[in-house]
């Protein structure tokens, strides 16, 4: 039999009126009904005796022993009879009542072990209103709530939209639910502390990441969001997640999570706790929801907010909360998660390897069918996968591995030599037509950008036919698909003069940019060279904030801006927007770009800034 612990709990709690209510016996855990130190003292050994108990019916039920339900029932009635006695006793910890509980939970997720055995319970009993231990535990009360989401369950039931969602889920996009079940469970020691600290759900964190990234921790979209949560740079900015050393935190899970759950707790309270309206504003942008919500707090359902709404919003909210319904409720669709051990671990390299190396070493060690390396790449998401890291290095790894990496990985081993002879292969370039001798001197490496086409490329780096990157990288025809990260060849094929070339230079788009003050920063005469350059679709020419812009040198700065340049050492309380206002610039990216800062342009006391003569407004 199944039977779920949140369940049982409501079940033997729900005769319970008020925490504050007369004692009761505790029927098996003994007699409390006594004075002083001694009925508190007796109370929590009925706890202790109450939790035991309950762990071995757990075991008991787990080896399919006939009698484990009841023992599981008799061990709830003990429980819940001793927390009634302590809420209405002087001196009784109800902390400790809450204590119980949490080491309850945490029983029937790992002595229970399948997690179907988990889920399936009833809205009503999933929302626990009945119970006195979560009446005395604010942020599981919180919590189990919001699971709920004062009508979840009757949205799962009643609403098209988010019965369409759950359909995607188990349908097309069955793989990517699966994959990033799987990438959350290696994740989840890193990303789900964040969430219990913050009185969140754990499936509303699934449901965002599978949706957002599928559990991939280097994920990055088109419109410059990163990580397994898909910060954009200037929300990230706010939350404290930065570039240190040459790393963007936001693909630190972690640090991620803990960001994204304050993002949740601020918009639930500007909300008042709606789910749904928090989520489109996770989306959407807080802003804009809350105008479409107006002052009453319009429900997300309603023609003024959803009618409002981008697609791409109409279509996260029921996704979102589609994957976190089906993270606990997976036997009512035909659904089966695997049985994952996500217990981190850790090793110190025994010799040089890179993330690759170790991913054909370990093979499929514990019967992971897609090998280790999106797992690995996960939990240390500052390495380059490629890059060998030296003997001694600390990493991040399933604690099911440390065996096989011992094995399979040490320094003699064949799966170690196999793996350093394929790392060391580099297949030598191959064209499609001989190529004149001053041409192949000059051919360059390009690393795809998000947002990059292959014309879009060609132009940039003054190719007449894009055909000739594609022939250069046996790219396939009709798509000739490139993705971000990929290293193309480029064939010296005429177009943009090297002296352009040269001095063409990245902008990243701050919030209301348009393109021709973008161009007229940069001194081009005509904003179109950019949009070429970066193949905008007429006649819009669309840019968004993130975006990163390739400006070729169209004019560039004046040679007497540049004579007049000034230096200028920040001083305590100085902000870069101070300071462009103070010297008559702009904005703010002129002096960001002259001194190679990226966003969120952070500055230092005592850093000395060059100071372009920018144009006054």
């Amino acid at each position: 039999m199944t039977i779920t612990l949140v369940a049982l709990i409501a079940v033997a709690l729900s005769g319970c009126a008020s925490v504050n209510g007369p004692a009761q016996s505790p029927g098996a855990g003994g007699n409390v009904a006594r004075s002083g130190a001694g009925k508190v003292g007796a109370i929590y050994t009925a706890l202790d005796q109450g939790v035991q108990s309950y762990q071995d019916a757990l075991a008991a039920q787990h080896r399919d022993d006939p009698g484990a339900g009841q023992a599981i029932l008799n061990a709830l009635d003990q429980v819940s009879a001793a927390a009634q006695s302590c809420a209405g006793t002087p001196g009784c910890d109800m902390q400790r009542v809450s204590a119980t509980y949490d080491h309850m939970m945490h029983l029937r997720e790992h002595v229970g072990g399948d997690r179907a055995a988990l889920v399936g319970t009833d809205a009503d009993a999933l929302a626990g209103e009945s119970s006195p231990v979560l009446q005395v535990v604010p942020q599981s009360q919180r919590a189990v709530a919001l699971l709920k989401n004062g009508g979840l369950s009757d949205l799962v039931a009643n609403n098209d939209a988010v019965k369409a969602a759950i359909e995607e889920w188990l349908t097309q996009m069955r793989g990517q639910l699966m994959s990033s079940y799987v990438n959350y469970q290696f994740l989840r020691a890193e990303m789900e502390p964040a969430y219990h600290k913050a009185g969140l759900p754990e499936a509303l964190l699934f449901g965002i990441m599978a949706k957002e990234s599928a559990g991939k921790v280097h994920a990055v979209s088109r419109a410059g969001a990163a990580g397994p949560l898909q910060f954009m740079p200037a929300t990230a900015a706010q939350y404290g997640l930065k570039v240190v050393n040459g790393f963007d935190q936001r693909f630190d899970p972690r640090m991620e999570a803990l960001a994204n759950a304050e993002f949740i707790n601020q918009q639930l309270k500007a909300f008042n706790d709606n789910l749904e309206l928090t989520l489109a504003a996770y989306n959407g942008g807080p802003g804009f929801i809350g105008r479409l919500a107006g002052p009453t707090d319009a429900s997300f359902w309603s023609p003024q907010v959803y009618n409002e709404l981008p697609p791409e919003t109409r279509e996260y909210v029921p996704m979102v909360l589609a994957a976190a319904w089906l993270f606990l409720h997976p036997d009512r669709y035909n659904l089966k998660f695997p049985r994952i051990n996500g217990v981190p671990g850790q090793v110190s390299l025994l010799a040089p390897a890179s993330l690759s190396e170790l991913t054909v070493c370990l093979g499929q060690a514990g019967g992971m069918q897609d090998g280790w390396f999106r797992t690995l790449r996960n939990l240390n998401p500052q390495l380059d996968p490629q890059a060998v890291q030296p003997a001694g290095t600390s990493l991040r790894i399933p604690k099911q591995l440390e065996g096989a990496y011992a094995s399979e990985c040490a320094p003699n081993s064949r799966w170690t030599a196999l793996a350093d002879t394929l790392h060391a292969a580099a297949p030598p370039p191959v064209w499609a037509a001989p190529t004149p001798r001053r041409e192949m001197a000059v051919v360059r490496r390009y690393q795809v950008r998000p947002g990059d086409t292959l014309n879009g490329i060609a132009q940039h780096l003054g190719c007449a036919d894009p055909l000739d990157i594609a022939r250069a990288n046996h790219l396939r025809a009709p798509a000739y698909m490139i993705r971000p990260g990929m290293d193309l060849r480029v064939p010296a094929c005429g177009g943009m003069p090297q002296r352009d070339m040269a001095a063409a230079r990245s902008y990243r788009v701050q919030p209301g940019d348009t393109l021709n003050g973008i161009a007229q920063h940069f001194g081009c005469a005509d904003p179109l060279d950019i949009a070429r350059a970066n193949d905008l679709s007429a006649p819009a020419y669309m840019i968004k904030p993130g975006m990163d812009l390739r400006v070729p040198a169209c004019g560039a700065m004046a040679q007497r801006d540049v004579a007049v340049a000034r230096t200028y050492h920040v001083r305590p309380g100085d902000t870069l927007n101070g300071i462009a206002q103070r010297f008559g610039c702009q904005d703010v990216a002129s002096i960001a770009q002259a001194n190679g800062l990226g966003a969120p342009y952070l500055i230092t006391a005592g850093m000395e800034l060059r100071l372009p003569s920018c144009r006054r407004s």
